[in-house]
């Protein structure tokens, strides 16, 4: 069988694994922009640069019209335990 049906077939495995309460797969609590925003003591306009969107993107997050899923929410769980490091990193002047 080739790599990708191998892999395929672990995929689904993993994934029946999962569903029946086992394996390796790790569950995150959900985490919401505001919240993260308000312990940073950040404004909505401060939030979204370090979110690398735009303010109105980042306010529809807010209000609940977008979903924050995959990478958007790991920033939001750096962001909520070291807010201080992800604006030094993202926000350095750019000479």
């Amino acid at each position: 069988m080739s790599t990708f049906g191998d892999d395929l077939i672990r995929s689904l495995e993993e994934a029946v694994a999962h569903a029946r309460g086992k394996g390796p797969a790790v569950v995150h609590a959900s985490v919401t922009p505001r919240e993260v925003r308000k312990q940073a003591h950040l404004t909505q306009a401060q939030m979204a640069p370090l979110m690398g969107m735009s303010l109105s993107g980042y306010r529809k997050w807010e209000q609940g019209k977008r979903r924050v899923s995959g990478p958007a929410e790991t920033l939001l769980r750096v962001i909520a335990r070291e807010p201080e490091a992800v604006k030094r990193a993202l926000l350095t002047d750019r000479a």
